[in-house]
């Protein structure tokens, strides 16, 4: 069996925010932008790489989601535990030197972690934790 890994999802709460960080702060490709009943949705992925995607969704539009169910995904979107992404590059300090000089909210300056990686941690306009890792 071979399997690749076509679309991530991860919520977003602003699209034009999750527009500007994903575009404009980390310099993914457009893929998709697309909107439906008041609701927007982005599909976003690296440059030179279409065979990889992440869709940045409305996380109201979920179906089978109850209101006590959104607010719970509210609040743990606030807090940074609801939705993640781990990405990796090949200058981890020089990466973080360009996120840190924007606006983009850092948790965790570059480190080497005790289970063999080296990798910083950012947080997306929506809350989601961003893991940059320092590619071998």
């Amino acid at each position: 069996m071979k399997l690749t890994i076509h679309s991530s999802f991860l919520p977003q709460n602003d699209p034009d925010a999750a527009l500007a960080f994903y575009r404009d702060t980390l310099g993914f490709e457009v893929r998709n932008d697309v909107g439906y009943n008041g609701l927007r949705w982005l599909t976003v992925g690296p440059a030179g790489q279409p065979e990889t995607s992440i869709v940045l969704y409305p996380p109201e539009a979920s179906p089978g989601v109850t209101d006590d169910e959104r607010r719970l995904i509210s609040e743990m979107m606030a807090k940074g535990t609801y939705g993640s992404l781990l990405l990796a590059t090949p200058d981890l300090d020089g990466t973080f030197e360009k996120l840190a000089a924007g606006d983009t909210e850092v948790i965790q300056e570059p480190t080497d972690q005790p289970y063999g990686v080296r990798d910083c941690a950012v947080r997306d306009p929506a809350g989601n934790m961003i893991r940059i890792q320092q590619a071998s």
